[in-house]
């Protein structure tokens, strides 16, 4: 049911309220005078929730404006409306978490929605450029299958279930090795000639759940890729191999024997070379640059990250866009190397394709029942009949796979990790074009292991002036335009936690994913806050004139002069549980190990309880690798591969 006229107009007052007209300023562009409403973004809101919205969910919205509506909230004058939405935020976690959806949506649309002339009208205000230009005509070398009528049957020795980092990965071994493989992907299949560097665009068409969702507690924001290629796709191409010390661990306490020595050594070296990681495209934006000011300043360590980009075609002016998809083709991620392996190997692939159940007769793999969905709207069943089957839909998704399935044991779903983490924006006297150069190509390890081996690692964020003014802190409208006003001169740091503690995946009553996660880990909470009070003190060393820290129900702000301890005291007394999180990491949930008490596949990757069912992807990772998982994902998926080429184990 579509939202009723009434629930519209208190959406149009709550947008407003949120980017309201403001007067009293200087205002050549128009920035402090236009509204949400003057973009239309109610409308675009409602379409957002509408189409990408849980239905459970979005009841809870529409009956969210419903008691807005009882209160004439759309009646009333900004200041009063301001007041209104602080004040209901009290009601509950439920109420707040409602507010914060809507909130992050006006203002991600309010700056991120684009006219005829591909710009949105704030962008001039901000010192933002916009896409560098049209994206350029490349062809789909990758062949799609699609369903002639209502059904397609296929049959393969192998069905991947998922297209990134691991699932790309062991589809290009297995089909190189002469594999009849099928490839099955949720999202859809674009690249250069479709990534137009506009913000809304990618996170309708390259992101889980169509742009930014949270866990269904409302504790933390998401960012994970959903196309081919997944998040290979548009990650900030972070280049980790696995630690020793998380090596050690994986091989002693988990079982994953030879993980700790050469053999792993091999795996790691394979997937670096096929995917050109390397050090020349790292160049330093301004970002990365205060980053090093601060480190330096403060005595600090500071690197430079490995990057999977080809050095021909990368372009610094374009790489600020790459978590838009890389336009510059200079990406390589699975779907410019092992997918595009496994397609000139014969491999077939079917895109918009949702994966049911895995059948299963006599205790192994049997194939894969799925659904797809044409662009039209159609749908039709797939079969892909296989005696293997990979599971690769990622950490958030790959648990709801075998639980709608009835495979893989009491451990599924548990033990999500998330790196869960977060950023700090500072303003300093000098634009730093945040958007020029790659989103991440340093970072600081300094406190990566504060002791049991967790901790914390520090780098630098994309940048996009929608998705940065949904998480600058609100506290009112006008207080809210002034904050990102200064965006020219922004730099944001962000920081993630190599968390001890955990979340799970279960699946509601129609089968589909949830994802619960509360940091409540002692360790967590402490390398957590100390996280946030280095960014703070790199800020301050680099020679921020302000530095911004949000919360559930507000922000603090140092000014330079000011005592930064006491500032860095008022941030570690704000509550963990009203820090917003953020995650750009998912692992875990589905975990190798030796004991099928605490793991769900044995240490190659094949379930303890299904033959011919694997896991490729980051949901098998014991635990958090404390860095950016890519590597450590495509690493562990080679392996398995190898693994599954070699044949299967023997009956006990």
């Amino acid at each position: 049911m579509s939202f009723n006229d009434t629930q519209r107009a208190t959406l149009r007052a709550l947008c407003d309220t949120f980017v309201p007209s403001i007067g009293g300023h200087d205002d050549p562009d128009g920035f402090w005078a236009r509204s949400a409403s003057d973009l239309r973004v109610e409308s675009e809101v409602e379409r957002y929730i509408e189409g990408r919205v849980e239905p459970v969910a979005r009841e809870g919205l529409k009956q969210l404006l419903d008691v807005f509506a009882a209160q004439d909230f759309a009646a009333n004058p900004q200041e009063v409306r301001e007041q209104m939405v602080i004040g209901f935020r009290a009601f509950g976690p439920d109420v707040a978490a409602g507010l914060d959806a809507f909130r992050s949506l006006a203002l991600l649309h309010a700056y991120g929605v684009t006219g005829a002339d591909g710009r949105n009208p704030n962008w001039r205000a901000l010192g933002y450029p916009g896409a560098q230009g049209p994206a350029p005509k490349v062809a789909k070398p990758i062949p799609l299958t699609e369903p002639d009528g209502d059904r397609l049957d296929l049959e393969a020795d192998v069905c991947v279930v998922g297209s990134g980092a691991g699932g790309g990965v062991i589809a290009g071994e297995l089909a190189k090795a002469g594999r009849r493989v099928v490839v099955l992907e949720l999202g859809g299949y674009f690249n250069e000639s479709d990534f137009n560097q506009h913000e809304l665009w990618a996170y309708e068409h390259l992101y889980y759940k169509g742009g930014i969702p949270t866990t269904a507690d409302g504790n933390v924001s998401i960012l994970c890729g959903q196309n081919l290629g997944g998040g290979t796709t548009i990650n900030w191409m972070t280049c980790f191999p696995t630690r020793d010390a998380v090596r050690r661990e994986w091989a002693s306490e988990h079982g994953l024997e030879g993980l700790d020595g050469p053999d792993f050594d091999r795996h790691l070296g394979a997937v670096l070379e096929r995917i050109k990681a390397n050090e020349e495209c790292s160049d330093l934006n301004g970002p990365h640059l205060r980053m090093q000011e601060g480190c330096a300043a403060l005595g600090w360590a500071f690197k430079t990250i490995v990057r999977n980009t080809d050095p021909e075609t990368y372009d610094p002016e374009s790489a600020g866009y790459v978590h838009l998809g890389d336009q510059s083709g200079s990406r390589q991620g699975t779907q410019k190397t092992y997918l595009l392996d496994a397609a000139r190997a014969g491999a077939r692939f079917v895109v918009g394709c949702r994966a049911d159940r895995i059948t299963v007769e006599n205790g192994r793999a049997t194939g894969v029942e799925a659904t797809w969905h044409g662009p039209d709207g159609s749908a039709a069943k797939v079969t892909v009949r296989a005696p293997q089957v990979v599971v690769a839909c990622g950490a958030l998704e790959s648990p709801a796979l075998l639980l709608r399935s009835g495979i893989g044991g009491p451990e599924v779903g548990k033990h999500l990790r998330l790196h869960p983490g977060g950023a700090i924006g500072a303003i300093y006297s000098e634009p730093q074009e945040a958007w020029w150069g790659p989103p991440q190509a340093a970072y600081s390890d300094e406190f990566a292991d504060t002791g049991d081996g967790y901790g914390f690692l520090i780098e630098a964020p994309a940048y996009g002036p929608a998705l940065g003014a949904a998480v600058t802190p609100w506290e009112s409208g006008e207080a809210h335009k002034k904050l990102i006003s200064k965006g020219a001169r922004s730099a944001s740091l962000v920081y993630f936690v190599r968390d001890r503690g955990e979340g799970q995946v279960a699946i509601d009553s129609e089968g589909n994913a949830v994802q619960s996660y509360a940091l409540t880990d002692p360790l967590d909470a402490t390398n957590l806050r100390a996280a946030r009070a280095s960014v703070a003190r790199i800020q301050a060393a680099a020679g921020a004139e302000e530095i911004s820290v949000t919360h559930r129900g507000g922000h603090l702000q140092w000014t330079a002069g000011e005592d930064l301890e006491a500032f860095i005291d008022s941030m570690n007394a704000i509550p963990v549980e009203q820090i917003p999180l953020f995650s750009a990491h998912q692992m875990g949930s589905c975990r190798m190990g030796a004991d099928p008490a605490t793991s769900v596949t044995d240490p190659r990757g094949e379930l303890h309880d299904t033959r011919g069912v694997w896991i490729g992807d980051g949901s098998a990772l014991p635990s958090a690798p404390g860095t950016n998982p890519m590597v450590s994902i495509m690493a562990i998926a080679h392996r398995t591969a190898e693994a599954m080429r070699a044949g299967e184990r023997p009956v006990s």
